[in-house]
């Protein structure tokens, strides 16, 4: 296994602090929101953001997140198929999934086998804000309670009548059969790609991992989820982002003293080789209200799940996930997204680091 870095696609302090730990490798998001390029998919334009990277000292080793505006395939159905308020045409689809089979062969022909991808409908990675945490550092933490009153609130005496009961969860604006549809689409369409050219996408829980949210379904919330995904294509491609913290509040529920840590070991090694990127982080609380923890905070004895990794036989690559907002971060980053600031992420490096090297490759 290997540490790697999520850094952004422009110049960034952990450009420079990156080879000064030691980590040459690294994950980026080619959404043209961050990069300032449009058309991601283009072999001209990924090859422009690898090579920013590599005069820095850095290898593009995976891509992560939605690579352009999922909307059309994610959301296809929306309020009828390209007939209602917003609903997503065959037509849009067709043309995103053209270009995400593009972004597959330019991958290919860079050298990038890795493709951390989600299917979090309507609203992806979701937080509340942030509470106070050891020492005074700023955690981002989730609370469901909050996101409904907001949602309310955001509704005000405009909400139709679908809206308001969606909060309830008795009408879904796409329910789980329809994004489990959307899902095999998808997955149809170009995991035979991503096949061809050895690229393993790995799929990330929901996060946070609810039945449903903003009025959306949520599917990858369990472990009998992930193997219904598998079997509409297995396929050594067809493969896993195992994010600890997720599967501990889909398990555990987060709660301490539940076993949290033997539950992460069981589930690692019922994936074994389908895992293809881990992410590690852990959480307080339970999946409808949770903090985000120091890598050396919480309850999970992450030298014994490191361990089990090894008796796996992975060596996938490996990243911290969030980290706290630390004392002079934003002196930094003044602009920094919560949960990616940086003096954390060096704290989080340093752990990782530790950990690895306490852990052998071969475990007997």
């Amino acid at each position: 296994m290997r540490l790697v870095e999520f850094v952004p696609p422009t110049p960034h302090p952990l450009w420079e602090l990156c080879p000064q730990m030691g980590i040459t490798d690294v994950i980026v998001k080619v959404n043209p929101e961050l990069t300032g390029l449009n058309d991601p998919w283009k072999l001209e334009t990924l090859a422009s953001i690898v090579s920013r990277l590599k005069s820095a000292g850095l290898t593009v080793v995976g891509l992560e997140g939605d690579p352009f505006d999922m909307t059309p395939i994610k959301e296809f159905g929306e309020r009828g198929t390209g007939n209602g308020e917003r609903g997503m045409g065959n037509g849009e689809r067709e043309e995103a999934l053209a270009h995400y089979r593009e972004l597959l062969e330019s991958m290919g022909q860079l050298g990038i086998k890795l493709l951390c991808y989600n299917f979090m409908v309507g609203k992806g990675w979701s937080r509340s804000g942030v509470r106070e945490g050891r020492g005074g550092a700023k955690a981002t933490y989730f609370s469901l309670k909050e996101t409904e009153k907001e949602r309310t609130s955001d509704f005000g005496h405009q909400a139709s009548s679908t809206e308001v009961r969606s909060l309830k969860s008795e009408v879904l604006i796409l329910n789980h059969e329809q994004v489990w549809a959307n899902y095999e689409y998808f997955i149809k369409a170009v995991m035979p790609t991503a096949e061809k050219l050895g690229i393993r996408m790995g799929l990330h829980p929901d996060d946070p991992c609810l039945p449903s949210l903003g009025g959306y379904a949520r599917i990858f919330g369990s472990i009998e989820a992930y193997d219904r995904a598998y079997a509409i294509y297995p396929s050594p491609s067809n493969a896993v982002t195992f994010c600890q913290a997720n599967f501990k509040l889909m398990l555990g529920n987060g709660e301490r003293g539940t076993g949290n840590g033997e539950m992460l070991a069981n589930a690692a090694r019922h994936f074994g080789k389908r895992i293809a990127f881990i992410h590690i982080r852990d959480v307080e609380g339970d999946k409808t209200d949770f903090t985000e923890l120091f890598h050396d905070q919480g309850d999970v004895d992450q030298f014994a799940l490191m361990r089990t990794y090894r008796e796996i036989g992975l060596d996938v690559p490996v990243r911290g996930d969030h980290v706290p907002e630390m004392a002079y971060d934003r002196a930094l980053t003044p602009d920094g997204t919560p949960g990616y600031f940086t003096l954390g992420r060096l704290f989080a490096n340093g752990y990782l680091k530790a950990l690895l090297s306490a852990v052998p490759f071969s475990v007997k």
